[in-house]
């Protein structure tokens, strides 16, 4: 059980890298939102099985803390994107490449 407690917290530290990555990286708001909710969700819930794999006596307790990230990431990041749109924030748009002729 241990080596399961200690894959899904490694798992989990991975996508809060990965969501950090990508608020560092992504070209834009919209972007950054995009990629810290979505990894950083899927590494918290993953943190949060692991500890309670650790610590079966927490189960109650992790399981109100993951239905409340469940819940929260996903309505605050997409409140936060359509409060940028309406403010007038435009999103990132890719150079257009110019058609070589030859």
């Amino acid at each position: 059980m241990r080596l399961l407690a200690d894959l899904f917290l490694l798992i989990g530290a991975g996508f809060v890298f990965l969501g950090a990555l990508g608020l560092y990286r992504m070209p834009d708001v919209y972007n950054r939102i995009q990629a810290g909710t979505k990894a950083v969700t899927l590494g918290s819930l993953c943190l949060l099985l692991g500890l309670a794999l650790l610590m079966p006596s927490w189960w109650a307790k992790l399981l109100l803390i993951a239905l409340f990230v469940l819940l929260t990431n996903p309505i605050g990041s997409s409140t936060i994107a359509r409060a940028l749109l309406l403010s007038g924030v435009r999103p990132w748009q890719a150079p257009k490449q110019e058609q070589g002729h030859e």
